[in-house]
């Protein structure tokens, strides 16, 4: 049987919101891989790369893409005796919210969608074929 649907919603409208302001423990990570059994590698804005575990209210209910972002908390990790450096505490969904907040680390810029090629050549998209009257 899968959740129950309230579960599903709390955890996915929690997501949807960015908190007001971030602990001193708390920071926001980019998803770098899975490395499975809801363990990820994150990097954080000052390029350490972190362990993180997946609590089990986000498991199969949101899902991480790599190179998305997420909000974890390092508070716990002089505690633990494992890799583990945190726990991911929130999923960023909606991107553009978040960039708005005063918190959100400016070693992340926002990524193109299309990155520009490195080829020197001109860009033929949207342009007319060259005519064959010229030649004549």
């Amino acid at each position: 049987m899968g959740r129950p649907k309230r579960n599903v919603q709390s955890a996915a409208e929690e997501t949807s919101t960015p908190p007001s302001a971030l602990t001193n423990t708390q920071s926001i990570a980019r998803v770098i891989k899975a490395e499975g059994n809801n363990l990820y590698s994150c990097s954080l804005p000052n390029k350490n790369t972190v362990l993180v575990e997946l609590p089990s209210r986000f498991r199969n209910t949101i899902w991480i893409k790599r190179g998305g972002y997420v909000v974890i908390d390092t508070k716990e990790a002089d505690v633990r005796e494992n890799k583990i450096s945190g726990d991911i505490i929130n999923v960023v969904r909606d991107e553009h919210k978040w960039r708005k907040e005063s918190y959100w680390p400016k070693e992340f810029p926002k990524a193109s969608a299309y990155p520009e090629d490195s080829d020197d050549e001109e860009s033929t998209v949207g342009k007319m074929p060259p005519s064959d009257s010229e030649s004549e």
